[in-house]
């Protein structure tokens, strides 16, 4: 008997020559569908009749809600029908009472990208790279992409190539444009077209901390127990897999109340190893795992972040206005689009106005350095400093990022 086996390099190319080659099929038969209902209607183009989507947003996972969600209750609030496809069945968009704003579920993996390879629209606004890298491809009949930011820092911890394909990109600071052409130029890319528009989620989560602000009092009781979040990215440079069980040791020494929010990604990627880690620690009252789509909740009651280079640090350090603590993992480049940058990233040099930077040797003095962290007014200046690099436009992002699109439209009329 033969085995044959195919390597998931290899696999992921012969998926994509079947959808290229079954790409090619379908847009011959939809021209020839097409004209013919061109003369059945006597004359009328079938986007006239409503084939093509003028606005098309899609998310491959729930978690991009909150980038999402602003977008399209201003479309709502238009009263301009635009469509949302999500590879998340159970996605909090089909919760919303919308009446523009069609909610739809394409499915997971290359089911998904299929259908997205073969989508026809004017505008597809997206937060996932990898277009036309990997299985999603560019469809002959999406005449624009765009792509808006799920992270507020210079975004070159994409994996590589990342953003290359897009034709425009959202911007929530000047920082990110500065990158952007520094890899356009090493790659001899054609210069895309870059928008200020501020951050989506970033404002929503603005306001539902001054919306708590005013109807809720801080407690001050001396008793109350502090929380520290743990909340890595995820990958081999993440503080969960470089240090694992070391690291929620030294923090079951302190006295504080400690909760682990693995990135959503690990549960998918690094799987063995949470299962590893929630195992050992099973039954700990002091230890608290968290999974919450929406992570305000999580982020309000706890006093302090410590994280590695996600871009949560810069969610609870700006919006929540908390102190963080980012681990010194050494974070290696060589997957992501950093790799090509010649010079320290802008966040790792930021980071030091946000917080403090935690070596492995100082594991053991985690409890001195958290209550010394609390209460320093001293990371004011830094907040606003970084505020004018990375989130411009603040509370304005769904009204600039709606506008765009539409001007955008209406020039490719």
């Amino acid at each position: 008997m033969i085995f044959l086996y195919i390597d998931p390099g290899t696999g992921s190319m012969l998926f994509a020559a079947l959808i290229g080659a079954m790409g090619t099929l379908l847009f011959f038969l939809r021209k020839v569908l097409l004209r013919l209902k061109f003369y059945l209607s006597g004359g009328q183009s079938a986007e006239k009749n409503g084939d093509k989507i003028t606005y098309l947003i899609f998310s491959d996972s729930k978690r991009y809600w909150n980038v999402f969600k602003p977008v399209c209750d201003r479309f709502e609030e238009l009263g301009i029908p635009a469509e949302y496809w999500t590879m998340s069945e159970d996605d909090p968009a089909f919760s919303e009472n919308y009446s523009c704003v069609k909610c739809t579920y394409i499915g997971s993996g290359n089911r998904a990208y299929a259908r997205l390879n073969l989508a026809s629209a004017s505008i597809c606004l997206a937060t996932t790279p990898g277009l036309e890298v990997y299985q999603w491809k560019r469809s002959r009949d999406i005449d624009w992409y765009v792509h808006i930011y799920h992270m507020m820092d210079e975004g070159t911890t994409y994996r590589m190539f990342g953003l290359d394909f897009y034709d425009a990109v959202l911007l929530t600071g000047p920082i990110q444009e500065r990158y952007i052409r520094i890899l356009e130029e090493k790659r001899g890319l054609k210069p895309k077209e870059l928008y200020m528009t501020g951050c989506t989620y970033m404002d929503a989560l603005d306001q539902k901390v001054r919306a708590y602000r005013l109807t809720k009092k801080e407690e001050k009781s001396e008793t109350k127990i502090i929380t520290v979040l743990v909340a890595p990215s995820w990958g081999p440079a993440g503080i969960l897999s470089k240090f694992g069980a070391e690291f929620i040791d030294a923090l079951l020494k302190t006295k504080f109340h400690i909760v682990i929010r693995p990135h959503p990604q690990s549960v998918e990627s690094e799987k063995a190893m949470l299962e590893r880690l929630t195992e050992r620690y099973a039954g700990n009252d002091r230890i608290e795992w968290n999974y919450d789509n929406d992570n305000f909740e999580v982020l309000n009651r706890s006093d302090v972040l410590i994280s590695d280079f996600s871009g949560v640090l810069f969610d609870f350090a700006l919006a929540l206005e908390k102190p963080v603590i980012y681990a010194d993992t050494t974070f290696d480049p060589a997957i992501y689009d950093a790799a090509w940058i010649d010079e320290p990233l802008w966040k790792f040099t930021v980071l030091d106005k946000l917080g403090v930077r935690l070596n492995k040797e100082g594991f053991g003095e985690l409890q001195p350095l958290i209550l010394g962290l609390l209460g320093q007014s001293v990371l004011e200046e830094g907040r606003k400093q970084v505020c004018k690099e990375a989130w411009q436009y603040r509370g304005q992002a769904a009204e600039r990022t709606v506008d765009y699109l539409i001007r955008k439209a209406e020039e490719m009329k």
